[in-house]
């Protein structure tokens, strides 16, 4: 074989190689980008719904995750999530978003936590829940 022909195979093979890899790399991110994978682990435990949006709980071995989703998502508005472990200090989150606040999580084990969402100027305060 000449040197043109193998240099010809070679950067062929190097593309092909160069292909499959960034596939396999942007497999996973088309996948998540049509199914967006949810900012918190575990199971929905409870829903806190409000005027201007809600506070979605989430727990998974004694974690607790908290995230606030305004309703009508676009505009720039000050948004706060926080959940408290009893006995615990709480896990805040409080900026000027367009879609949500948080998450927040903390180690709850078994007791029970306290959860606030606000966003714009409604809010919801749970009281001692999941105990």
């Amino acid at each position: 074989m000449s040197s043109g022909r193998i240099r010809r195979r070679l950067s062929l093979g190097a593309a092909v190689l160069t292909a499959s890899v960034l596939l396999a790399l942007a497999g996973p991110g088309i996948a998540a980008a049509k199914a967006p994978a949810a900012p918190c682990r575990g199971h929905k435990a409870r829903t806190l719904p409000f005027s201007t949006g809600r506070v979605d709980v989430f727990k998974a071995r004694g974690y607790l995750c908290a995230i606030a989703y305004a309703k009508r998502p676009g505009a720039r508005k000050t948004m706060s999530v926080s959940i408290q472990a009893r006995g615990s200090r709480p896990a805040r989150d409080k900026g000027n978003y367009t879609h949500h606040a948080g998450p927040v999580t903390v180690h709850a084990g078994h007791r029970c936590v306290w959860v606030t969402g606000k966003i714009g100027g409604g809010g919801v305060s749970s009281g001692w829940i999941l105990c």
